[in-house]
């Protein structure tokens, strides 16, 4: 776990232990990608004003009609009957605002009232602080920066394991874990098929079979397939992949892009595997969420030499060009399978 991943869970962590105290003031700001955790984080914070004092002591902002005037009027109002106020900012581009809004909201941050929890939020609008400016500095003086980035396998096994519980229902840590590798990963889509799981399984206990039966895999999780049917020279599954992602009116473009990146990935895999690096340098040099991504990768490429691991690399970018230049979507990806096929039999590719 690099050193990124690690402060970022501790910014988490450190922020949801001050709401559980009830004492979150200051300046946060809130980003990164795993929305369901932010958003469940944002509902305890809300639920510290009582709902018959929320009117006069939590405000909110949307990005089209907030402005730095407002939100500096908002922050100096006291609390009525309660010794806070929460002042919530919603994909306000700071960095993107004029000069007399960036400098107000310095003022803002520099001379915030003790009883003011000012949290600024980013959900549609990336955010992209500039630390060359005053308001980035400011920012770094001042804020809390939480970043909510996705979650590793075990912390998402451990939290599935959980809800499942909640609902009346059991599962054990393997089923767990190949939930995730059918999913995104993130806790929001999980989430949905957890609850359709348990709503559907009659049993108390929730099984790998339940799962291939009720749960659509992302496709992502189709692409891992394809990649290790590939790996396994195994091209009528691949084909059958394909065919199933194609179905799901998954559009050529977007599963030449995927293919490609998966390509390139165990391309990579090889490599690392030729130089006695494992999964953690793997998913470093890849940019990959989950362990067992890297798993699988490194286990695909152990099965092709690197010759071929660069030919499919290369067969992804002329499909792609050629798909970019005219040519038919799908007839370019069934090309590709053919085209890798060939390959994989010691036949001339084209």
């Amino acid at each position: 776990m690099d050193d990124k991943t690690v402060k970022a869970r501790q910014s988490v962590e450190k922020f949801r232990a001050e709401i559980g105290a009830g004492a979150p003031v200051g300046l946060y700001v809130l980003h990164g990608e795993e929305r369901y955790l932010r958003d469940r984080t944002l509902e305890s914070l809300r639920a510290i004003i009582p709902d018959n004092l929320a009117s006069f002591n939590y405000r909110r902002f949307e990005w089209k009609s907030a402005a730095a005037d407002d939100i500096f009027a908002a922050v100096n109002t006291p609390p009525a009957f309660a010794e806070r106020a929460i002042v919530e900012v919603r994909d306000y581009d700071m960095f993107g605002a004029g000069e007399s809004d960036r400098q107000t909201l310095c003022e803002i941050f520099a001379d915030l009232p003790e009883y003011i929890c000012l949290v600024f939020v980013y959900d549609t609008v990336e955010y992209k602080p500039d630390g060359r400016t005053a308001l980035g500095k400011a920012i770094k003086k001042y804020a809390q920066v939480v970043e909510f980035g996705s979650q590793d396998e075990a912390r998402l096994t451990k939290w599935i394991t959980a809800h499942f519980r909640k609902l009346g229902k059991s599962i054990d840590a393997r089923a767990a874990g190949y939930l995730v590798e059918l999913t995104d990963g993130y806790m929001a889509s999980l989430n949905s098929e957890i609850g359709k799981l348990a709503a559907y399984v009659k049993s108390d206990s929730v099984t790998r079979a339940d799962i291939d039966n009720i749960v659509t895999p992302s496709p992502e999780a189709f692409a891992y397939q394809m990649t290790d049917a590939i790996a396994r020279g195994d091209y009528d599954a691949a084909a059958r992949v394909l065919d199933t992602l194609l179905r799901m009116r998954e559009p050529p473009h977007k599963l030449i892009f995927t293919i490609s990146l998966k390509m390139r990935q165990l391309l990579a895999a090889r490599v690392c595997a030729d130089n006695g690096l494992g999964t953690g340098r793997l998913a470093e040099l890849c940019g990959i969420k989950f362990e067992f991504q890297a798993r699988t990768l490194l286990s695909a490429a152990r099965s092709m030499s690197l010759r071929e691991c660069r030919d499919a690399a290369l067969y992804c970018a002329q499909t792609a060009y050629a798909m970019n230049s005219g040519g038919d979507g799908e007839d370019e990806l069934i090309k590709l399978m053919a085209r890798l096929a060939l390959r994989r039999r010691g036949k001339t590719a084209g």
